[in-house]
């Protein structure tokens, strides 16, 4: 029976060639849309599983009260690692210090040097993480001269030679013996850019960690915990929840620290916080593509059901006929079926290798490393019923509704599909063209934000800025000389030297006290020691007051404000007010000789947070240069280049533009519009390819009706008209849908920006027009075809 059904579904799909190549097509690029999303998805979804404790690992965060909020952080005080370890040993394996990421110079040789991003970790780390050590063991550790290496890092230093005991100098700084060697994390893990592991103990060997050891108000360290055996994640994240506010002094204690544990497997997805409480993440975007296709896929499949049953009457007498002779209805149903499952299987191979072909590009535009698991039992189970609800989903409709003929009414040649058998097909197209034109509009808003994000002004002038990251001392050292020979070389306008980059806040202060300052406020200020001529650099703006200059010696502890630090303190003339820091300088006091404009250097979709510069003595961690606009930027960095060889010899010469670096932080929201964007244009494509197939089946039963219609006078305007109408009807009808949904749905994804563009009326009508001009297009080929075809010919048989 099965081999009947199949035989009689392959001569149907044969005999119909144009008809099965649209919904073949259409159904593979549903198909393929829903295959590329379930890839993203599951890389999303998989993140971190590499690990073995994946369940059992949880990195420590604390809640603090800034300013009437709750403030979520992810650094920790020094000794919180020896507190848990010491007085929660029931609830933890292991409890692992870390430095975060940390990029460092490597050199083997005079020959081989690279920069390199890796981890300070305590021992415990090997054995919390899955490291698959190929050489030596987990334990190279515990020695204060040792480092473990990534496989890859040990190849490109050392090729295939025996990389152990080999001498590896960091920084030009220190030397370290090579004791392990691990597999490269994949590419979807946290610890992904993780090359090497350094000792703990070489991190913390300087002064300021020294002094600090026992410090609690210090928040530098991030703390990872593995639970114990017969711990519980919610138990043991409730143990620790006041042991910073137990050990802090009674000034901080006004911030009421809470620690608490964030399990492994939400880093990835649940990583946002709001006012303390967590406020999903990376899932928004995994719901909100998952969404997209499943619509795409929605999409394909009405397009066979619409198809599949405006052509019934070309079945009816086979249904009639079958009927009459014993075949029950659940037959035909599954004859029907069995012809959508073959689609739906054609389709599959056709997204297989439409998948195949585009994964790297599709790869390059998520910033992925994705792969189809072509040896995977599992991914082919689930491709297999992945088919099979494809097909039952998109053969269900037709399957029940042309095995309800009469067989009756068929054979005796009274039956007639009517007007009424139609309206399920226009409902159909109407849902289409709505998800159709909300993801058009909503694709659309995504860009408008970006762009007018973008433009925001950002209190400084990015362009020809880029920025230089120093790990040694040398070139703080001649800094002088080195700005006078570059100042020379015409390269530059200035040079400056900061603690931290333009575009990220690498310090936070919470203590500074001003007159007038209310006992009870709790703040945090972005803090940025600079050299003197950072603001003459990077060009901001001056409001009020005046720069850093030289010519000043009490400049020294002098302040810098930007607006947002202004109003924050509630300064009515800050120039002049008095500022101190116990932090800083140990109750120095600090005079405010200037205010700036906000300048943005986090999050460009939120307002700026107050900031303070000073005047900084000690070496930098980045050096600004503004570019020379009159020679060539190849040019001027060839002789940067140059100058930077004399003075910091020990460092490879690499370089950001903050421009560039400013751009990244769109990076997100522009791989969602993208992707958002190919997915609205794949949609429009399937319901045109759905409204070709109809508009081809319209004119198909009304040829004759065209013919007679011509023969009375009627011209080609007419008969478009004619056939285009009832097309126009069904996108305007959409259209009206679409409007309320597609405006509520972006208005409450803007929401979630503090600074966004507003949703233009103009939009909407424009998006109208563009749905309704390529709908038109599409069916307007068949029509003024069929509208020019001679009449003789389709009404000679009459």
């Amino acid at each position: 029976m099965i081999h009947n059904y199949l035989k009689i579904a392959r001569r149907n799909l044969l005999k119909y060639r144009t008809f099965t190549f649209i919904n073949v097509a259409g159904l593979s690029l549903g198909m393929l849309a829903a295959l590329l999303i379930g890839l993203w998805i599951w890389d999303e979804v998989t993140f971190n599983t590499y690990h073995e404790n994946y369940n059992r690992i949880a990195q420590v965060l604390q809640n603090k009260e800034i300013g009437g909020a709750i403030t979520t952080q992810r650094e920790n005080p020094l000794p919180l690692g020896s507190e848990l370890r010491t007085n929660y040993r029931d609830d933890f394996k292991y409890v692992v210090m870390s430095s975060g990421p940390r990029s460092v110079i490597l050199s083997s040789d005079r020959e081989k040097k690279f920069t390199k991003t890796g981890y300070y970790f305590e021992p415990g780390i090997t054995e919390m993480l899955t490291l698959k050590m190929l050489r030596g063991s987990r334990d190279g550790l515990k020695e204060t001269s040792s480092v473990l290496l990534s496989a890859s890092l040990a190849k490109a230093f050392f090729g295939d030679a025996d990389p152990m005991d080999k001498n590896i100098r960091v920084d030009n700084k220190y030397d370290v013996n090579v004791a392990g060697v691990y597999e490269d994390l994949p590419d979807n893990s946290e610890f992904r850019d993780m090359q090497f592991i350094a000792p703990w103990a070489r991190y913390i060997d300087n002064d300021w960690d020294r002094a600090h050891k026992d410090d609690w108000g210090s928040n530098s360290f991030f703390t990872y915990v593995q639970i114990a055996d017969n711990a519980v994640m919610e138990r043991a994240s409730a143990d620790i929840r006041n042991v910073k506010l137990n050990k802090v002094s009674k000034e901080d204690q006004q911030y009421k620290p809470q620690l608490f544990l964030h399990p492994m497997n939400k880093w990835r997805l649940y990583s946002d916080f709001e006012n303390g409480v967590e406020a999903g993440g990376r899932i928004k975007m995994v719901w909100l593509f998952a969404t997209i296709g499943l619509f795409v896929l929605l999409l394909a499949c009405i397009n066979f059901m619409n198809l599949v049953t405006a052509r019934s009457e070309r079945r009816a007498k086979e249904i009639g006929i079958r009927k009459s002779i014993g075949s029950l209805r659940g037959q035909l149903v599954l004859q029907f079926f069995t012809e959508s499952l073959l689609v739906a299987g054609g389709a599959l191979i056709l997204s297989l290798l439409l998948a195949w072909l585009l994964l790297p590009y599709f790869n390059e535009l998520v910033d992925k490393k994705i792969n189809i698991q072509w040896s995977s039992p599992w991914f082919w189970v689930s491709l297999t019923g992945f088919t099979i609800v494809t097909g039952l989903i998109a053969g269900s409709y037709p399957a029940f509704y042309l095995s309800s003929f009469q067989p009756v009414k068929v054979l005796k040649g009274t039956f007639r599909t009517g007007r009424l058998a139609a309206v399920p097909r226009k409902v159909l197209v109407v849902l289409q063209f709505t998800i159709s034109i909300v993801l058009i509009i909503g694709v659309i808003i995504v860009f408008r934000q970006i762009s007018f994000t973008q433009n925001r002004p950002v209190g400084y002038d990015r362009d020809g800025l880029i920025t230089l990251r120093t790990r040694t001392a040398d070139l703080h050292q001649h800094f002088e000389a080195c700005r006078n020979d570059l100042l020379s070389s015409g390269a530059v306008l200035e040079m400056a030297e900061s603690y931290g980059p333009l575009t990220a806040v690498f310090m936070s202060v919470g203590d500074y006290q001003w007159p007038g300052k209310d006992p009870a406020l709790k703040t945090s200020f972005a803090t940025l020691p600079v050299s003197c001529d950072f603001g003459k650099t990077i060009g901001w703006k001056i409001i009020d007051g005046r720069d850093f200059s030289r010519e000043f010696a009490s400049d020294s502890t002098g302040l810098v404000l930007n607006e947002a630090a202004v109003k924050l303190m509630g300064l009515r003339q800050p120039v002049g007010a008095t500022i101190r820091s116990e932090i800083l300088g140990n109750g120095v006091a600090f005079k405010v000789i200037g205010v700036i404009k906000d300048m943005v250097m986090e999050s460009p979709y939120e307002p700026a947070k107050p900031s303070v510069f000073m005047l900084n003595r000690e070496k930098g961690n980045f050096v600004v240069l503004k570019l020379n606009p009159a020679i060539p930027a190849s040019g001027a960095l060839a002789k940067i280049e140059a100058v930077m060889k004399n003075y910091n010899a020990n460092e490879p010469f690499e370089y950001s533009f903050v421009s560039q670096e400013y751009d990244k932080k769109f990076g997100n929201e522009e791989r969602m519009g993208k992707l958002s964007g190919y997915w609205a244009m794949l949609a429009i494509f399937i319901s045109c390819i759905g409204l070709f197939g109809m508009a081809s089946f319209a004119v198909e039963q009304r040829v004759k009706e065209i013919g007679v219609r011509k023969v009375l006078g009627a011209s080609v305007l007419t008969l478009w008209r004619l056939l285009t109408k009832q097309f126009v009807v069904l996108i305007l009808v959409a259209a009206g849908i679409a409007t309320p949904v597609a405006y509520f749905a972006m208005q409450n994804w803007l929401s979630h920006y503090p600074y966004h563009a507003p949703i233009p009326w103009w939009l909407f009508p424009v998006v109208y027009l563009g749905a309704l001009l390529v709908a038109l297009g599409t069916v307007s080929f068949q029509a003024i075809r069929a509208s020019t075809i001679n009449p003789v010919k389709s009404l000679r048989a009459e």
